[in-house]
């Protein structure tokens, strides 16, 4: 089969990543597949994130391996030192991937809260059972001024997070870089809602959630982070600020069909908050990564 591979232009560029992509197309310049890189800068300056797609009907072709060649090669070039891939558990990519060098590096649990069925007294439970020295707080949208600093602070609650042999790196978090990622939520239609626990003594921020809510308030959210700085762990700190988080999704998106998480198959702390809440498992993905 003849086959062509063309770069393209991808305008998805963040504040700290960009994305090369790919278009393989056959002789009549019918699309048969297509492959996305995003390279990192910072402290993930060395990983490069793939993203590759073929035609069902265009498998075991050699469509996916030619798209393959051409993304790590162009890693290669931008001086990275590892590739990551992410294929959902049985799937052709779980298969791909692996036959291709790729080796398991992570595996992901999904969940999901139908709102619905969300016991209502029981979170009000979770929510005023009392945590000295701590208070909590939430906003929509980006951090308000007075917070952000210690917000931005308090991201580093995710840098010792379960991620078994991932080479993740690590995010640099500060006042810009989270105001940019509340305003690529904002600016794509959706709603970022934001639950923090305080330290009362200084006002600081503990621990925080988030979660993102489709813009036109149906179907189903998602919960990004998740963390409490290491000097506040112990205190149910997480549960509490998750258990409110539900809890104004449910009040201020009635038509809100359910909340999705996902946890590290080895971050069994957070896998048992998220249980004791009511979530079900769906699904699970396994990343690989390629070493350079």
């Amino acid at each position: 089969m003849s086959l062509r591979i063309t770069p393209l232009t991808d305008p998805a560029h963040g504040a700290h990543s960009r994305r090369l992509a790919w278009l393989a197309s056959d002789a009549d310049s019918v699309p048969l597949g297509t492959a996305f890189l995003r390279l990192f800068d910072g402290g993930q300056a060395h990983l490069a994130e793939l993203s590759l797609q073929v035609h069902p009907t265009e498998r075991r072709k050699g469509v996916g391996s030619r798209l393959l060649d051409t993304a790590v090669a162009a890693a290669r070039d931008e001086a990275r030192r590892c590739v990551s891939a992410q294929a959902e558990a049985g799937s052709p990519g779980d298969l791909f991937l692996p036959a291709h060098g790729f080796r398991k590096v992570l595996t992901l649990r999904f969940a999901r809260l139908p709102l619905a069925g969300a016991d209502l007294t029981a979170l009000a439970g979770i929510i005023g059972r009392p945590h000295p020295g701590y208070r909590l707080a939430s906003w929509e949208g980006t951090v308000p001024d007075e917070l952000a600093k210690t917000f931005a602070d308090s991201c580093r609650a995710m840098d010792d997070m379960p991620m078994e042999d991932t080479d993740h790196g690590t995010t640099l978090w500060d006042v810009d870089r989270v105001r940019a990622a509340a305003k690529a939520v904002h600016d794509r239609g959706d709603h970022l809602h934001t639950v923090v626990a305080l330290d009362t003594t200084d006002g600081s921020i503990a621990g925080f959630t988030e979660l993102v809510v489709p813009g036109n308030g149906r179907g189903d959210g998602q919960h990004y982070g998740t963390g409490v700085l290491p000097k506040h762990r112990g205190h149910s700190l997480g549960r509490w600020m998750k258990a409110e988080s539900i809890r104004r999704a449910r009040e201020h998106y009635p038509d809100l069909g359910g909340l999705l998480t996902d946890t590290a198959d080895s971050n069994t702390h957070m896998r048992r908050i998220s249980d004791s809440l009511g979530y079900v498992p769906t699904h699970t993905t396994v990343q690989y990564q390629l070493d350079l």
